[in-house]
């Protein structure tokens, strides 16, 4: 790419790509420009395997100056959950020097229109996913996540999710045409005439608060949406996970500068340990627009007291599989087992509560026991997870302290089915890596509820004895309503009981799959098609991504003249 971007270059290049975006977010059919495959990248100028890996080397214990105004010092710290310690020094903000120059360019990017910042958006995708192997390492060391998943999830899939919220985002401001001729008749007289200018104005600078899991996948749609619709945009990320977002901070400030804009319309801010500056900047006059993924307390906190920001949240719920018959026993639980052990169930799609009748279930193989059912999904478990290698390409590694802590707790809470195991990761034996363990539970009694009513994030799970299909579907509504929910799952054969279950979903604003048996996962999403989140329920208020996620980043101001 030449040192200087120019709008005819970027509006031939990208603009085939936003079209075919446009496409599939109309139809919600698979469709992606990313490649999910490692051996699909080395052409072009993109970095190959061997490639990204000697990148990520490279910036091992070095200085990640990313030259904007107001750096009054630099910190660093992140360990991988896989034991290296990266030894990377981010830019530390004096925000009262950032933020004034960050709104400076503002005015350009506002004027620029709705489609240059799209093609702009999409050329800042197209440099990171040339270079989604570095991206995959920088993911795979800051969340814990298995190499081929921080590939593909903090690669291509977030790639996805970013090029989405640019879609809507377009979609969303030409809504509105730029011009209009307004004649009104009256009658005898002179009709009367305005012409009429409209033009979506940004709200200010938007924060993106990054999370440590998947700081790409959560932080892309955010820093996209207040991009693509005329905002400044701030990344503040999680303390252990600075690396990938900064790398991407990077790429954007470059793009912007060759395409004639200000870099400071995007810039990062890492904290000092313990700083704590999220509260800080969440508040400031200047921060109009806040994204975040993370805790529901720090959540809950945003929405009450950022109050001159519109304010964006992922936050956590906890996720049900009603389990009521199976058409497919053995496929049921393979994909169950699958679901449990992602990430090590870090994610916050993954299924908690296995809602099950007490006297069991109907299935292609005959009845089957509660007992039986969940020490049938135990041993799918174990097989899955029985080979180390598979296993540590699968579960990754535990992310934080605080999981492995309530790994441990919940073995305490009831009867263990599955107990958790240990593997050991010969390529990094610092990484902490642990098997799932799920517990049984009575539904009906209130100490066990206390357990399975909280969010346990991690590799935890609640097989939890209900009375019947009935009650099932009650305490599945109880649980959205109360708690929220990411996801859903239901397995059954009986009509009834799937109409029960999706009249549930819908009432309570909950994402619901059913009986999913093959490749496809509870705890997946596809970018384009899927919504993630329903901004319905108390575990978000957004979902990614549809027009509401977009529409109010922005205002149209109107200018009205005499014809």
């Amino acid at each position: 790419m030449a040192a200087e971007l120019t709008v005819h270059q970027l509006i031939a290049t990208h603009r085939p790509t936003l079209d075919q975006a446009l496409e599939a977010i109309r139809t919600r059919a698979y469709w992606s420009p990313h490649p999910e495959h490692p051996k699909a990248y080395g052409e072009h100028g993109s970095l190959d395997m061997a490639a990204g890996k000697a990148a990520f080397d490279a910036l091992l214990g070095t200085r990640l100056d990313l030259g904007q105004p107001g750096t009054d010092g630099f910190v660093g710290g992140e360990v991988s959950p896989y034991g290296i310690e990266l030894g990377i020094e981010y830019p530390h903000a004096d925000v009262d020097v950032l933020l004034p120059a960050m709104k400076a360019g503002q005015k350009a990017w506002r004027n620029a229109g709705a489609e240059i910042r799209a093609v702009v958006c999409l050329e800042i995708l197209k440099r990171i996913s040339d270079r989604t192997h570095e991206f995959a390492h920088a993911v795979m060391h800051t969340s814990g996540q298995a190499f081929m998943m921080a590939f593909q999830a903090g690669g291509p899939h977030a790639q996805d999710r970013g090029l989405e919220a640019v879609a809507y985002a377009y979609v969303e401001q030409v809504r509105t045409p730029d011009t209009a001729e307004w004649t009104k008749p009256q009658g005898k007289r002179d009709p009367l005439a305005l012409t009429k200018q409209f033009t979506p104005v940004p709200r200010g600078i938007g924060l993106v608060i990054g999370c440590n899991t998947f700081p790409t996948w959560n932080g892309y749609p955010g820093l996209f949406a207040s991009l693509a619709t005329g905002n400044a945009v701030l990344v503040k990320p999680h303390p252990r996970a600075v690396l990938p977002l900064a790398l991407t901070v990077q790429v954007a400030r470059d793009v912007l500068g060759e395409a004639g804009f200000d870099p400071n319309l995007v810039a990062l801010t890492a904290e000092r340990p313990g700083e704590g500056i999220a509260k800080t900047l969440a508040t400031r006059p200047e921060i109009r627009i806040i994204d975040y993924t993370g805790s529901t307390e720090f959540g809950d906190w945003l929405e009450a007291n950022a109050r001159q920001a519109q304010v964006y949240t992922e936050k956590a719920g906890v996720n049900s599989v009603l389990v009521e018959s199976a058409g497919d026993y053995k496929g049921m639980l393979a994909n169950l087992a699958f679901s449990l052990s992602l990430y090590s169930g870090q994610m916050c799609t993954t299924p908690q509560n296995l809602l099950i009748p007490r006297d069991g279930i109907r299935t292609d193989e005959g009845p089957k026991t509660f007992d039986e059912v969940v020490a049938d999904l135990a041993r799918s478990v174990d097989g899955l997870l029985g080979d180390d290698a598979r296993a540590n390409a699968l579960l990754g590694a535990i992310v934080n302290p605080d999981v492995k802590a309530r790994l441990e707790t919940a073995a305490g809470l009831g009867e263990v089915a599955l107990a958790s195991r240990e593997i050991a990761n010969p390529e990094f034996p610092g990484a902490v890596v642990r098997t799932p363990v799920v517990v049984k539970l009575d539904g009906a009694k209130p100490d066990d509820e206390a357990a399975y009513m909280s969010e346990c994030f991690g590799p935890v799970s609640f097989a939890v004895a209900v009375d019947s299909a009935s009650d099932a579907v009650e305490l599945l509504r109880r649980t959205i309503r109360e708690k929220g929910a990411m996801t859903v799952g239901a397995y059954t054969t009986d009509d009834e009981v799937e109409q029960a279950v999706q009249e549930v979903c819908l009432e309570e604003a909950a994402q619901l799959s059913l009986n999913l048996v093959g490749g496809v996962y509870v705890n997946q999403t596809a970018a384009f098609s899927d919504f993630h989140g329903s901004g319905g329920n108390p575990a978000a208020n957004a979902a990614l991504c549809d027009g509401a996620f977009v529409a109010n980043r922005f205002r149209v101001v109107e200018v009205r003249r005499e014809a």
